[in-house]
């Protein structure tokens, strides 16, 4: 059903703040909360009284600053597994999200911190191998620095869900890097 459709939410000042289902964005349309800025084609979701035009984009009406809160959002694992596109880090078996775990780097029984630094995607064999220890212990290098790929994780995963969705390319600010790319 199109309800699990996602609807881009952004902050008052036009900046991507990351996506909705289409019935939280009615919800906060219809309390005022914020604004409907793109329609999503004839999409209409209906109640017992009302029917309701679906969004594609919207705009809060008051800014929120989310600065101090970008790193500490939901949805680690989905985005640590984005990053390291579902790729295990130590062998390069890819799969699905089913298929792996998140590995600490540094154990958490050492101090290793749950954080994306400290995590990367695992194939459960390759997890279980590794164990307690480090990668250079274990003698299991990375196939890659996962600090260096975390920046702009919360747009790349955007990115991956505006691929299908043109209309939020210019609040993504993708018509622009389409172009760098080209030249």
């Amino acid at each position: 059903m199109f309800t699990n459709r996602k609807v881009l939410l952004l902050n008052a000042s036009y900046e991507p703040l990351g996506t909705v289902t289409i019935p939280r964005a009615v919800r906060l349309v219809w309390t005022h909360t914020a604004e409907m800025i793109e329609l999503d084609g004839d999409r209409v979701l209906r109640s017992i009284h009302h029917s309701f035009p679906c969004p594609s984009v919207i705009r809060l009406r008051q800014y929120i600053d989310v600065r101090k809160r970008r790193y500490a959002a939901g949805g680690l694992r989905f985005k640590i597994f984005l990053r390291d596109r579902n790729r295990c880090q130590y062998c390069g078996l890819r799969g699905t999200a089913s298929e792996f775990t998140l590995d600490h780097i540094l154990p958490k029984s050492r101090g290793g911190q749950s954080t994306p630094e400290n995590l990367c995607t695992a194939c459960i064999p390759c997890n279980q191998r590794k164990g307690d220890r480090t990668p250079d212990e274990a003698r299991m290098p990375l196939l890659s620095n996962p600090s260096a790929l975390w920046h702009d994780l919360d747009k790349m995963v955007l990115r991956n869900v505006a691929e299908a969705r043109p209309e939020w390319r210019p609040y993504l600010f993708l018509g622009d890097e389409a172009k760098e790319e080209v030249a």
